[in-house]
């Protein structure tokens, strides 16, 4: 099962040629995580403040099929998946719900679930102290059973 997140494209998503800038979808795809582990029952303020682990992003991709513009509202699908015991990747699909807007003259059934974009973030679980992998954390655990 995946998580689904709705999202209105800001003012300050975007660049000067009034789309998206590349950076902000990543921001945008973190707000969908954030909600996916306040959903799963986790406290953001306990999970990123604690002494037993941290989960910083080692790697991140994105790749655009059309522009995101301010004001367009979109679903962001979150799908996590372990990579082994300390190591998990989220892939994100950004998908339209403004399609007439979108798609000029395509009926919302024919363009329902239409992909504008799609990222993929890697995580590693370390130990805060020493900066070394540790496996997943009881909270991480539970969230990918969730999600996955």
């Amino acid at each position: 099962m995946s998580f689904e997140y709705s999202y209105v494209i800001q003012f300050r998503d975007t660049d000067a040629a009034g789309v998206v800038y590349f950076v902000n979808l990543v921001s945008i795809c973190h707000v969908a995580y954030e909600a996916s582990l306040i959903e799963s029952g986790i406290e953001l303020k306990t999970f990123v403040n604690n002494s037993e682990f941290a989960v910083p992003i080692a790697h991140v991709s994105a790749d655009f099929f059309r522009p995101l513009y301010c004001g367009d509202r979109v679903k962001i699908d979150l799908r996590p998946c372990a990579i082994d015991s300390c190591k998990f990747e989220i892939k994100y699909q950004i998908l339209s719900t403004d399609l007439p807007a979108i798609v000029g003259g395509a009926s919302p059934e024919e363009n329902r679930e239409l992909v504008l974009a799609t990222a993929t973030t890697k995580h590693v679980v370390i130990d805060p102290q020493t900066r070394r992998r540790r496996e997943f954390a009881a909270e991480i655990v539970r969230w990918l059973a969730r999600w996955s």
